[in-house]
C-alpha cells in the first residue's frame, strides 16, 4: 500500500520538453527514491525505457497535486507539441487520475473529480480535429479495471460526438461510460484479476456488477444516464443480455454507446489469455459475429471514427 504522502503519476505525461517543476521519486521496495529534482529534465530514452520496464512506479508528493495539473495543462496548451503527443500526455496524466479516484473509497468524491477528467478530453477535441483519433489509438496497454475505464470513457466521447453529442449530454456520456464498471468494487479481485476464462459459479458473480453499480450509484445525486450505462451497458439490443433482457431501444441510448465502446475495449486491449485486435477487425468481428447485440447505426457510426484514425495517419 502506497504511502498517502506520495501520489503515482504515469511516467508518459512528463514531456522532455520543458523542466519538471516538481521532485519525482520512484517506488523501490518499501522506500521513495528522489529520482529528478525540480527543475531537472527528463530525457525521452529515459521516458521510454521506464515506461517500458516500471510504468507504475513513479510518484511526486501529494502536496504537488495542483503543480502537476498545472504542467500537464501548459503542456496541453503548448504550440510546440504535435497533436500525437499531447493525446499521450492527457491519457497518462488522466490515467494517474482516475486511479487514484477508484482506488478511494469515496465514491462521491470520485464522481466529483471525474469531471473535470472528462471536460479536459471534451476539450481537447474540441480544440483539435485530429485529437480524438489519437486518443482512441493509444489503446495497446494491458487490460485493467483503470485503463479499461478511462478507455471506455474516451471512446464513449468520440463515438458521442461522431453522432451529434455536445455540451452538457457529452460530459454525462463520459461520467457514465467512466463509471461504467463501478460495480466490479463488489465482486472479488481473484475474479475480476483471473488469467482465464471464469467457471460458472465465477461468471455468475461477475454478471452482478450492472446491479452493484446501480446499487452504489443511486446513494449519490447522479443522473438516470448514467446510471443507465452502469446497469444496462451488458443489454443486448435482441433482448438476450443481463440483467433485464431488455430489446431495442428500451435500452438507455448512452447505455447503447457504452455496449459497444466497452466490448470494442476488450477486443483491442492485451489480456492474459487472448491478443488485441487491430481496431478495424475489432470492428468487423463486431459487426459480422456479434451485430445482434449493438444498436446497428452506432455501429455504422464507429466507422466513421476508423476512418478519422485513418486520416491522421493511425495503424487500424
Amino acid at each position: 500500500m502506497t504511502d498517502e504522502k506520495f501520489m503515482k503519476i504515469r511516467l508518459n505525461s512528463i514531456h522532455p520538453s520543458a523542466p519538471v517543476p516538481f521532485d519525482i521519486f520512484v517506488h523501490i521496495g518499501e522506500k521513495y527514491i528522489h529520482y529528478l529534482r525540480t527543475g531537472d529534465r527528463l530525457a525521452a530514452e529515459k521516458i521510454e525505457n521506464f515506461e517500458r520496464r516500471a510504468p507504475d512506479a513513479f510518484y511526486i508528493y501529494s502536496s504537488e497535486r495542483d503543480n502537476y495539473k498545472r504542467y500537464v495543462k501548459e503542456r496541453m496548451n503548448s504550440d510546440q507539441l504535435p497533436t500525437k503527443e499531447k493525446a499521450l500526455i492527457l491519457r497518462e496524466s488522466s490515467m494517474s487520475l482516475v486511479e487514484e479516484m477508484f482506488e478511494s473509497p469515496d465514491v462521491g468524491r470520485a464522481l466529483s473529480e471525474s469531471k473535470a477528467v472528462i471536460t479536459d478530453f471534451v476539450s481537447f477535441m474540441d480544440k483539435d480535429p485530429d485529437a480524438m483519433a489519437h486518443l482512441i489509438g493509444l489503446s495497446s496497454h494491458d487490460f485493467y479495471t483503470y485503463n479499461h475505464s478511462l478507455d471506455v470513457g474516451i471512446y464513449s466521447l468520440g463515438l458521442g460526438k461522431v453522432i451529434g453529442y455536445s455540451g452538457a449530454e457529452l460530459h454525462e456520456l463520459g461520467q457514465g461510460a467512466l463509471f461504467h464498471d463501478v460495480g466490479k468494487r463488489h465482486v472479488s479481485v481473484d475474479i475480476i484479476c483471473k488469467a482465464g476464462p471464469l467457471d460458472d459459479v465465477e461468471w455468475a458473480q461477475m454478471q452482478k456488477h450492472p446491479q452493484f453499480g446501480l446499487m452504489i450509484l443511486n446513494n449519490y445525486p447522479v443522473s438516470d444516464a448514467i446510471k443507465a450505462c452502469c446497469f444496462e451497458h451488458h443489454e443486448s439490443y435482441v433482448g438476450n443480455g443481463y440483467p433485464q433482457q431488455l430489446v431495442g431501444d428500451e435500452i438507455h441510448p448512452m447505455a447503447r454507446i457504452v455496449a459497444i465502446t466497452d466490448t470494442y475495449d476488450a477486443l483491442t486491449t492485451k489480456r492474459s489469455y487472448n491478443s488485441p485486435m487491430m481496431p478495424s477487425d475489432a470492428l468487423t468481428f463486431m459487426k459480422e459475429k456479434l451485430a445482434s447485440r449493438f444498436d446497428p447505426e452506432l455501429i455504422r457510426s464507429m466507422y466513421e471514427i476508423l476512418f478519422k484514425m485513418k486520416e491522421a495517419k493511425i495503424a487500424v
